[in-house]
């Protein structure tokens, strides 16, 4: 028994020993190397003398109070971003950590998507929500506590915040976004605004300001009422289907400013699957919506939220804007509503051409799998001179009865990395000149269509 228990206690004590060991080279070697690291770096890039830069910033805004490298020289910055460092490289994490972001809306999506935007080492942000967390919130929101219940979303989020990345410059304001508010909440030339808002009338306002003002926007439609994560996309607002509130805030952008698409949006192509819940009164009967409304056209009327699905939401939203703060290319899924039958039809069709202009099908090396690959990915469903967003939903399932896939150039085979997906009325005229005629008389074109075809050679590895 005093033999287990000396063996017990010698392998406790190694344990601990280790414990302290390993915490003592965590805190000495890991930030010394990672320093030296940035440092070597910064210096071999010719980029930046390893100093700071005190009370001016030397980003493109010169508006945030730190650059990224001057924030990313502090050793506990640089090992908490070690893997974003890792993913994208130094020189494009600068420019994430050099950013300026608003967030406008903290619910159960903006505020998962303002938390990873400040764990990606976002320089600055900006919380914007007039109203306080409730208990029934706490269901779907990133950060708060029972404990948050009954204070402001925004300064909810900051109080966090501060603990997670406190270099971080975050600022927050109680605020409903209106034309009154827009100057205090839009100005400072922020690199990305997050529309995160579920009222129609301030969202429509929002996205008109951004894109008056020349801002990039991203915007987050209904997340309510659904539960399959496999259906969330990112598209222009033109492409998103089965939203109703896509559906309104397009029309009354066209209507009210002109303005028709160009907005990126993240929706789910799934239905929604119940409906905005019978409104009760405090007595418990049923009463009138409009006579509880705290802030006028602001909804009090409930609908089922599965709280996972904003929190994905959100999370894509952050994803899609770091990498484009990185600029580093990601290419989304394109919305293309066609089935397998439309993928045979395409790939008939090719055979037929093949036969009838060249006398033979025998070059013709994709199948069905590729064409839709073709189709899809390559050129997102419509033809390679038109690639505007007009024909959605059964819109795309008719344009398919004017599409076909011919060769780029003639002298190849009709390849994974050399057909081209045109309308019946534009293969003659491609077919009809040469790859030098293009190229000289379209320059635009022809490098949009040669990078397009590099990238099937660089997916298939050809």
């Amino acid at each position: 028994m005093e033999d287990k228990v000396k063996t017990i206690t010698l392998i406790g004590g190694g344990a601990i020993l280790g414990s302290v060991a390993t915490f003592a080279l965590f805190k000495l070697l890991p930030r010394k190397l990672k320093k030296a690291y940035i440092k070597e770096t910064v210096k071999s890039n010719g980029t930046m003398e390893d100093k700071t830069v005190e009370g001016k910033s030397s980003n493109r805004h010169g508006n945030h109070a730190l650059t990224g490298m001057d924030i990313l020289l502090d050793e506990i910055v640089s090992e908490q971003l070690t893997r974003n460092i890792q993913f994208f490289g130094l020189e494009s994490q600068k420019k994430v950590t050099a950013s300026y972001v608003v967030v406008i809306g903290l619910g159960g999506v903006g505020s998962h998507a303002a938390s990873m935007l400040l764990r990606s080492g976002v320089g600055r942000l900006l919380l914007v929500d007039f109203d306080q967390v409730s208990v029934s919130s706490l269901n779907r929101h990133a950060v708060a506590t029972r404990e948050d219940v009954g204070t402001s979303k925004a300064l909810c989020l900051k109080k966090h915040f501060l603990s997670i990345f406190p270099e971080c410059h975050v600022d927050a304001k109680v605020l409903l976004y209106d034309s009154s508010t827009e100057e205090q909440i839009l100005s400072g030339s922020p690199d990305f605004v997050l529309d995160c808002i579920d009222n129609i009338d301030t969202k429509v306002s929002l996205l008109a300001a951004c894109v008056r003002r020349g801002l990039k926007v991203l915007s987050a439609t209904g997340a309510g009422a659904r539960a399959d994560p496999t259906r969330i996309r990112v598209a222009d607002l033109r492409e998103s289907t089965n939203d109703p509130l896509s559906r309104a805030v397009r029309h009354r952008l066209r209507k009210d400013f002109g303005i028709d698409g160009g907005i990126p949006v993240v929706f789910s192509l799934e239905r929604p699957k119940a409906k905005l819940l019978p409104f009760k009164a405090p007595s418990g009967e049923e009463g009138n919506p409009s006579d509880y409304q705290i802030v006028p056209g602001f909804r009090v009327r409930i609908i089922p939220v599965l709280g996972s699905i904003p929190a994905i939401f959100g999370q894509v939203m952050a994803s899609y804007v770091v990498t484009q703060l990185a600029e580093v290319q990601v290419q989304m899924e394109p919305v293309v509503n066609l089935d397998t039958e439309h993928y045979h039809v395409l790939h008939q069709r090719l055979i037929e051409h093949e036969e009838l202009v060249y006398g033979s099908a025998m070059e013709t090396q994709v199948d069905v799998d590729e064409v839709m690959y073709v189709v899809k990915e390559l050129w997102r469903g419509r033809s390679a001179r038109d690639q505007s967003s007009k024909d959605v939903g059964r819109g795309m399932w008719r344009s398919i009865n004017e599409l076909m896939l011919v060769r780029w150039d003639r002298a190849k085979p009709a390849s994974i990395s050399n057909l081209l997906l045109l309308k019946f009325n534009e293969v003659d005229g491609h077919e009809s000149r040469s790859l030098d005629d293009i190229k000289e008389k379209e320059p635009e074109f022809f490098a949009k269509i040669t990078a397009v075809l590099k990238r099937a050679e660089l997916d298939f590895g050809l």
